[in-house]
């Protein structure tokens, strides 16, 4: 029985348990208490208003602090105490060092280039990949469901992912689009750089068709804000839903009775066991790589001398 058939199989036979216990048990009336979007909402920890600026201190503030803080820590830590027969932490820096440089960066852009922009892509790469996986950590940041200890609201343990908020992928895409625009200007001039988005070969096309292809060109990049921003914004986000409703979200919503909550409860924990390990083992990883390859790749095409 080949792969395909096997998961098919396995889909069909878990939503038949699924009707099968709606069926049998039924549900005891509507649910009020699971709201999984509460995860991303951003209740101020310490207000700050400048005019109409919000400043506020929030989780989503802690965990750009802690991202970026690990990843400055890291990088000092290793480089303070790199030995000639490195241990598995240095290993493991040195194998995300080679990564960065040889792959993401050395692959997509001259030598030059290459140089100027790698600790621009380094940083990038592992700024993200801390805080993807700071997002599949459980820490104290939960205010709606406090603890009481000795008369203090204690914040209770949950996961919350800053890169599972679109405003972070947004800034981050900002930066990147403005800079290899930047460096696609200072490498050719600006009529030049503006020139390179027109495919080779069209010389002896008529200017009404080429100012066509350049309009469109010109969407594409624009269109990249949001294809860069979105796609790491929506893989995680999607990551972390998934594992709060197989986690218990999913019995909660339903509210079955007992014997059900339990049969259902079984096999959605298993499921989000699962989509943790894959979440956490290859999907927080990969999107840093997906963005830094992109990124590495905008830059080596605003200085080639062909786009």
């Amino acid at each position: 029985m080949s792969t395909k058939a096997k998961f098919f199989i396995g889909a069909g036979a878990y939503l038949a348990l699924f009707i099968l216990m709606l069926l049998i048990f039924g549900s005891s009336g509507k649910n009020e208490e699971f709201q999984p979007q509460n995860e991303f909402k951003l209740e101020p920890w310490v207000s700050l208003h400048l005019g109409s600026l919000d400043l506020s201190i929030n989780k989503a503030v802690l965990y750009l602090v802690l991202a970026s803080a690990l990843t400055i820590l890291a990088m000092v830590w290793v480089a303070r105490r790199m030995a000639q027969k490195p241990n598995r932490v240095q290993t493991a820096v040195e194998v995300a060092y080679d990564l960065t440089k040889n792959n993401i960066t050395g692959g997509n852009m001259d030598a030059a280039t290459a140089t100027r922009w790698f600790p621009f892509l380094a940083a990038l790469f592992f700024w993200i990949w801390f805080s993807n996986m700071l997002g599949f950590l459980p820490l104290p940041t939960n205010t709606e469901h406090t603890v009481d200890v000795f008369g203090l609201a204690i914040p209770s343990f949950a996961i919350y992912a800053a890169t599972a908020n679109l405003s972070i992928p947004l800034v981050l895409t900002l930066v990147v689009w403005i800079s290899y625009h930047v460096e696609g200007v200072r490498s050719k001039g600006l009529f030049k750089y503006l020139a390179s988005w027109l495919p080779p070969g069209l010389e002896d096309m008529n200017p009404v068709a080429k100012g066509f292809i350049f309009v469109i060109e010109a969407i594409s990049h624009f269109a990249r804000l949001i294809s860069l921003s979105v796609r790491l914004f929506a893989n995680i986000l999607a990551g972390h839903l998934l594992i709060l409703f197989m986690g218990g979200g999913l019995v909660v919503l339903l509210n079955l009775a007992v014997v059900g909550s339990v049969v259902l409860g079984l096999v959605t924990g298993v499921m989000a066991v699962a989509f943790f390990l894959f979440e956490v083992g290859l999907v927080a990883t990969l999107q840093a790589f997906i963005f830094a390859t992109l990124t590495a790749i905008y830059l080596g095409g605003a200085v080639a001398e062909e786009h």
